[in-house]
């Protein structure tokens, strides 16, 4: 993890409608003055400062050393650290709420995170995942056999690329209750943000060998043409999904 990618994480975070899906996420959370909460992947640090503004006692934990040290220097007086969101450094029942945004994608075993942290929450605990779901993406483009292929492989090449749409059952599945599901649609209007995600797209698919470079390439020089004419779109659903752990066992 280059910190050009986490500089591109902190500029989606700055985002009005990443802003939003943030607040929605913390009222789900009812996180507030007190609660104990875990912003599990926590990138550049953005909702643990945001969770610490509301009261909350905040800790993000985060894979990657880089984002950790990348997330104190953003914020130096939050606390953050190195931790597998699959063996979390908490006691059993040790917290108010769990939060993972952009993470279980990228995860060995989802379900083992979501049991983690079933483990770490208290009777009565919160969780709210979010996340894309990385084959429900729109792109106008001249070539739309192409642009699914790309999208398609891509998602395929991700350890588990569609595991947002099952979020809400595996919550379910976890014995979470109180379970709600909802879906935000992302826009990217801004072209540098754009073209990231499209370069990623792209270079997926190429690994994958779905597309040849030189297919991937002209795919995504269409694209910085669009962009340059101001005809570059690019959207995404966004789900967010929140349970509660019972405070009676189930």
């Amino acid at each position: 993890m280059d910190k050009t990618f986490l500089e591109t994480l902190l500029a989606f975070d700055r985002r009005p409608d990443s802003v939003q899906l943030r607040r929605r996420s913390y009222e789900l959370l009812r996180a507030g003055p007190g609660s104990r909460v875990v912003d599990v992947g926590c990138g550049a640090g953005t909702a643990v400062a945001e969770l610490a503004a509301i009261g909350s006692d905040a800790v993000g934990i985060d894979a990657a050393e880089e984002a950790v040290a990348f997330a104190r220097e953003q914020h130096p007086s939050h606390r953050f650290e190195v931790g597998d969101a699959q063996r979390l450094p908490f006691p059993d029942e040790s917290l108010d709420g769990y939060r993972a945004e952009k993470l279980y994608h990228a995860l060995e075993d989802p379900d083992k995170a979501c049991a983690e942290a079933r483990r770490v929450l208290a009777p009565g605990g919160r969780i709210v995942l979010v996340g894309q779901d990385w084959e429900f993406i729109a792109i106008e483009s001249d070539d739309p056999a192409l642009t699914r292929a790309i999208v398609t492989a891509s998602a395929e090449g991700i350890g588990h690329g569609r595991v947002a749409r099952r979020y809400r059952n595996l919550l379910l599945d976890t014995g979470f209750d109180d379970v709600s599901c909802e879906v935000h649609t992302t826009l990217l209007a801004d072209p540098t943000v754009a073209l990231f995600t499209l370069t990623r797209l792209a270079g997926g698919a190429v690994r994958a060998g779905a597309v040849s470079e030189a297919q991937a390439g002209r795919w995504l020089d269409e694209q910085r043409g669009r962009a340059e004419r101001d005809r570059l779109l690019v959207a995404f659903a966004q789900f967010l999904a929140a349970g509660r752990r019972p405070v009676t066992p189930s």
